[in-house]
């Protein structure tokens, strides 16, 4: 595909009359508009200035590429722009921006597309190439000059794949240290050169700067006559990916990104993080700092330190699985501290004003379970089977983890949405690989979402959710039949249940017993919520106590996690310990559940009642005992730490 065909000659501005960034940005955008390219000038502007907001896209040496992918955008299309006097677009190097290129791309955008918008941003990192378009009067111009170059890219990489051919035909074997292709992401640089880098670049809506830098960084290691091998981490998902052979054989790493990366298989090696634009204007001193090793030696919190030899670099099973784990976690962890926050704060003001309190009502409404709480479990599967099938398997993901949330699942039916969708995916690129190349682009718009949804979702549907529910159903009838003959026993049980799967069918069960005793059996003391708040009350309490006094268990950002943890367990919100039980649930279940139960049965052997659903320490002075209940919570809380710190292994550290 053309470049031309996306920089079509009715949306090009020729003489820019803005003078400031907003009033270009309004210029190339009204263009667009003009031109029905876009659906939704006010959506498109707004993302556009999402992508500012993470760093200015212009780039310098004159040059501006604003861009968005959106839903706002009906055609994939680039608008050329040229200010005579040039304007101030806070560009990497303070420099004036002269030439304009806005890129709007549709979401789910072709393959073809995006491999035609990369090949624009790679023409450039070179400088005569801008002093051409500098020169040019009118569109057409701009058109010719953009065709032949594209022609002449072409033929060289014709060329140098006739050339490349003729070599593996006439030997038995060749130097991967060789002078390869500069535009695959095969190693480029010299061929009698030992000095060998490795890079990834990557920029958030990866569209134009992860290909510029590549192309930089390539560029200048030839000149530099050293060896490059570039991973891509674009639009349609990682590309050229970066073997353990070469990760192992590079004397540097560089990972020039403004987004998250895989980082684990670079454990031991001297890497240097910057940011992609450093990767496009600062390519010759990332090289050289790289070759010479001048760069921290990176240490993965989750990678093993031990593997050698040929299986360096390489991943476990059980790494793998921890890898995705962390993802779903580290983007659910936000939804859990916001929204357990704000419950927390609106439980207070219950206890000072009523439930019917507008600030109480609001509070709730954001932080519970329609607003951030119903965030917790689609986030989760999502980013588990982003991790593992990439971007067309955030969608399956995120609805089969939904489904779990709708159908009590909980989180436990969440996580095996989010691997089955990630697995799925892969599945499914493996089936259509040997599809037609014409259709290419329709894979990731049309055949990944919606075959991906529909295994998913009927999996879901017909296994996960009946399973699920069967479940749920059984324990509260199980719990009905069971009746108050052994209190203590019974304690035991509803808070144990509430650590099982801190919001799922066997927390809910014990929750939907003690609510149904409360409320309909005349049983108004609130013996049985007692037991349940108590039980679910341990687990982020425990969470908080390990991180604090067993740290060396636990990775930073856990420590820190733990410390919300504190807030959560007073506010009885249990799923606070979601994250934990996550990514090791044998050791954070196992030690959980005996706190709980243990603090579920002191609360009957104490004859403590609590005549409130919710609320945590803030309604405790409601109990007929009030320090007995905080003393089965401490109990409780003070044995599940206790289990966790001890049991937990340490995790790989760097001091």
């Amino acid at each position: 595909m053309r470049i031309t065909d996306l920089m079509i000659q009715e949306t090009m501005i020729m003489d820019l009359q803005a003078t400031t960034k907003d009033e270009a940005i309004d210029e190339l955008i009204a263009s667009l508009n003009r031109s029905g390219r876009i659906n939704d000038p006010v959506l498109f502007k707004e993302m556009i200035y999402k992508r500012e907001a993470e760093s200015s896209t212009g780039i310098g040496g004159g040059i501006a590429m604003p861009h968005a992918k959106t839903t706002a955008v009906n055609e994939p299309t680039v608008v050329f722009a040229k200010s005579r006097k040039g304007l101030d677009f806070e560009a990497l190097d303070d420099q004036p921006a002269h030439v304009f290129f806005m890129i709007a791309a549709p979401e789910g955008a072709g393959n073809t597309h995006l491999r035609t918008l990369a090949a624009l941003s790679r023409l450039l990192i070179d400088s005569d190439f801008i002093s051409q378009l500098m020169s040019t009067d009118t569109p057409a111009e701009v058109s010719a000059l953009f065709d032949a170059k594209q022609a002449e890219a072409a033929e060289k990489e014709a060329a140098k794949e006739k050339a490349k051919a003729e070599k593996a035909a006439n030997a038995a074997s060749t130097s991967t240290t060789g002078q390869q292709q500069n535009t695959s992401g095969v190693i480029v640089g010299n061929a009698n050169s030992e000095d060998f880098v490795v890079a990834v670049t990557a920029c958030p809506t990866g569209i134009a700067h992860t290909f510029m830098a590549e192309d930089a960084l390539k560029k200048k290691a030839q000149e530099m006559g050293i060896n490059i091998r570039v991973e891509t981490n674009g639009s349609e998902g990682a590309q050229n990916v970066l073997t353990a052979d070469e990760i192992a054989r590079a004397k540097g790493v560089i990972v020039a990104a403004d987004k998250n990366v895989e980082m684990a298989r670079f454990d031991g090696k001297p890497v240097l993080q910057r940011p992609v634009s450093d990767g496009i204007r600062k390519s010759e001193e990332l090289i050289r700092k790289a070759v010479n090793g001048d760069a921290p030696i990176y240490r993965s919190q989750g990678g093993n330190t031990k593997e050698e030899g040929a299986s360096a670099g390489k991943i476990s099973v059980g790494s793998k699985i921890y890898k995705d784990l962390m993802n779903g976690i580290s983007h659910m962890l936000p939804f859990v501290v916001g929204g357990g926050i704000l419950l927390a704060i609106s439980f207070l003001f219950e206890q000072l004003a009523s439930p019917e309190n507008p600030i109480v009502q609001l509070l709730q409404t954001i932080g519970g379970g329609t607003g951030a709480f119903h965030f917790l479990i689609p986030v989760l599967a999502g980013f588990i089977a982003m991790s593992i099938g990439d971007r067309p398997a955030l969608m399956p993901g995120m609805v089969g983890g939904l489904m779990a949330v709708n159908s009590n699942a909980g989180f436990l039916g969440g996580l095996a949405a989010g691997f089955l969708a990630g697995y799925v995916v892969i599945g499914l690129r493996k089936l259509f690989k040997g599809l037609p190349k014409a259709i290419d682009g329709l894979k990731p718009i049309l055949l990944y979402p919606v075959f991906g949804l529909l295994i998913v979702g009927a999996i879901s549907f017909y296994v996960f959710d009946p399973i699920f529910g069967s479940l749920n159903t059984w324990l509260v009838d199980a719990l009905g039949n069971l009746g108050t003959g052994n209190a203590v026993l019974l304690g035991l049980l509803l808070g144990g249940m509430m650590s099982i799967d801190m919001g799922g069918p066997f927390n809910k069960a014990a929750y939907t017993f003690a609510i149904g005793v409360f409320t309909s059996s005349g049983n108004t003391d609130g013996a049985w919520m007692a037991a349940v708040m108590a039980g679910g009350m341990v687990p982020p309490l425990a969470i908080a106590l390990a991180t604090t006094f067993f740290k060396s268990k636990f990775t930073e950002q856990e420590r820190k996690s733990g410390l919300t943890n504190y807030v959560l367990g007073f506010s009885f919100i249990t799923e606070g310990a979601i994250p934990f039980a996550a990514a090791d649930p044998l050791r954070v279940l196992t030690s959980c559940i005996l706190g709980s139960a243990v603090a579920g049965g002191l609360t009957q052997l104490w004859h403590i009642n609590v005549p409130a659903p919710h609320g945590g320490i803030f309604v405790a002075a409601l109990a007929n005992h009030a320090l007995l209940f905080l003393l089965a919570v401490a109990i409780g809380s003070v044995i599940s730490g206790l289990i966790l710190g001890l049991w937990k292994k340490s995790p790989t550290l760097v001091k």
